[in-house]
């Protein structure tokens, strides 16, 4: 190992998480909760005035029926991909930052005093 490399568990925990990958963990686990709550709400006899239908509200065409868990298994879906898709990018972004601004911060320390050598 090369002493600018750095060891393989750091190297891991700072590695870009792939936006795609996790939007789609983000969209199915969304959607399965959607899916199963609507049909846990329909198993123990949930009525129109229930909490979830309120989810109609931000899902076109989602009704606290068995079509209805199908619509929000649909909609939790994309919703989860985009959430997890900008959680992604956001956290890639802010740990690329974070690292070029440490490593700036580190090089001009290092050359700081470069000038009363010359």
């Amino acid at each position: 190992m090369t002493p600018d490399e750095l060891p393989s568990p750091i190297r891991l925990a700072f590695a870009p998480l792939h936006k795609a990958a996790f939007g789609v963990a983000c969209g199915t686990a969304l959607g399965a909760a959607i899916c199963l709550a609507t049909i846990v709400g329909l198993s123990r006899g949930a009525t129109p005035a229930s909490g979830l239908q309120l989810l109609s509200e931000y899902f076109a065409g989602y009704t606290v029926t068995p079509l209805g868990a199908v619509i929000g298994l649909a909609w939790g879906f994309g919703t989860g991909f985009v959430i997890g898709w900008f959680i992604a990018f956001v956290r890639n972004f802010t740990l690329a930052a974070s690292v070029f601004w440490l490593r700036t911060r580190a090089e001009m320390s290092a050359t700081r005093d470069f000038l009363d050598h010359i």
